[in-house]
Order: C-alpha cells, then structure tokens, then sequence
C-alpha cells in the first residue's frame, strides 16, 4: 500500500517537473516576476486543504517576499463574524464572503492572485476569482482539472476556476483526490492534491527566483528566522510592503 502511494505521487511529481522543464510554468512566473518588479504582491488563497498551497507560497522560509496569504479566517480575525462561523464547511461555499474579504485587505493594482482549489468550484473560491478579475488583477489558477470538469459549478455564476483564470496550471489529481484503493467496496486513501499543489508552489518560487536572479538582481527571498541574521534580512525587505504582507501566527 505504501509502495502503491509512493508511485502515485512520485508520478504527478516527475510529470510536474517535466512541464516546469519545458516551459508549461513559464506564464504563471512571467506574471509574478512582472508584479513583483512593479512593487506587487503576490495574493494566495485557497480553503480547506488547499490552505497549504497558500502557505507555501506566502511567508515561509526560502520563498518570496512580496506575498501575502488570504484566509476564510481573516473574517474572524480581522473582521466581525464569530469564531462559530469557521466551524464546518459553509464559509467555503460562501457566494457572498469574497467580498467580504476583499473589504478586509489592501490590494494594489500590480497585485496577482494565485488561487488553489482541488474542485475549482466552491462558492468562495469563484467569488475571489471573479473579484480580482473585476478589478483588473491577473488570476493563476491551480485546481484538478479531471476533478473541475467532472463536478457542477457551485457559484451563482456558472463558472469554475478554471473558466475565470487567466492561466490555469493541473495539479493533477485524479476526480476524488485519493489515489489507493483500501480493501473492497471502491473506498479510496492516499489524497495526492496537497502535495502537488505545494510542489507548483515551489516550483513558481523557484521559477520566479531564477528569472528575477537572471536578469541581474537579487531575488527578495525569506531567510529561515530560525538562523542567525534570519529575522533582520527578512524585516528589512518586509519594510517596503509593510501590511500589505502582515502575517498572524
């Protein structure tokens, strides 16, 4: 079974590369390499496990600088909801919480949204989708395409992810998510969507890094804060965007 799940993900992860490698990546960093050098941020958002793509991208060691994560609990935190409304599903399927949580942040024009859904057609995930493209901001989009086009779009609009999004990169993950059968019955484990997304989302750092490092400059990478001189590299970058990439434990 381990074994199974190894050459499940090994699979996606070497077919990934190979469209890294030749080039399938090269809009999505293109994009975020334009934004930064125009003193953009990078603006991530995902909900339910699609959160990890979100974080890793935005604010952890080794990744870009200008980026800030967009979360369901920002309406919490930052806004008026109470804490009982994260419990459950429903904020996710939400037609109604983009703008709600556009009302919550500060987004500049230069500003692209990298937005990661495994089924691509949950309520909140459209709205912000529609939102940024209403604004003029470039959307990238990283969803299950087997999965997108096998389900009903849950927003008012009709539309998935995919249709909205200026550039649209495949996690993927098969329809269902899970990889492995466990004993008889068609019961499924070993979910596959988490661990693609985050190697996209390296995989767009690192493309960006290199574009940026080719051109001639430095690209504004986050040290570990766990290393010596760690938290003084990072503060110092992270004056020139100040809460526009404010982060909460």
């Amino acid at each position: 079974m381990f074994g199974a799940f190894d050459e499940q993900v090994r699979t996606r992860l070497s077919e990934l590369q190979s469209i890294a490698q030749s080039g399938g990546l090269d809009e999505a960093v293109e994009a975020m390499v334009t934004s930064i050098r125009n003193g953009g941020v990078l603006q991530a958002f995902g909900t339910g496990h699609s959160q990890a793509f979100a974080m890793e991208i935005a604010g952890r060691a080794g990744g870009l600088i200008p980026t800030h994560a967009i979360a369901l609990r920002d309406t919490v935190l930052q806004g008026d909801r109470p804490a009982s409304d994260l419990k459950g599903g429903l904020l996710e399927r939400d037609t109604n919480i983009a703008d709600e949580l556009w009302e919550l942040h500060e987004f500049h024009p230069e500003d692209v949204f990298l937005i990661a859904s495994n089924s691509g057609v949950n309520g909140s995930i459209v709205g912000i989708a529609l939102r940024a493209k209403q604004e003029g901001h470039t959307v990238i989009a990283v969803t299950s395409l087997e999965h997108t086009n096998a389900v009903t779009p849950k927003h008012p609009s009709g539309k998935r992810l995919a249709e909205i999004a200026d550039v649209v990169i495949d996690n993927l993950a098969p329809f269902g998510d899970a990889t492995v059968p466990v004993g008889d019955g068609g019961i499924l484990a070993g979910a596959v969507s988490s661990i693609t997304a985050a190697y996209i989302a390296q995989l767009l750092t690192l493309g960006t890094a290199a574009r940026i490092q080719e051109a001639g400059e430095t690209p504004p990478l986050y040290l570990s804060a766990n290393i010596p001189g760690g938290d003084e590299h990072n503060d110092a970058l992270k004056a020139r965007y100040g809460e526009r990439i404010g982060s909460m434990a």
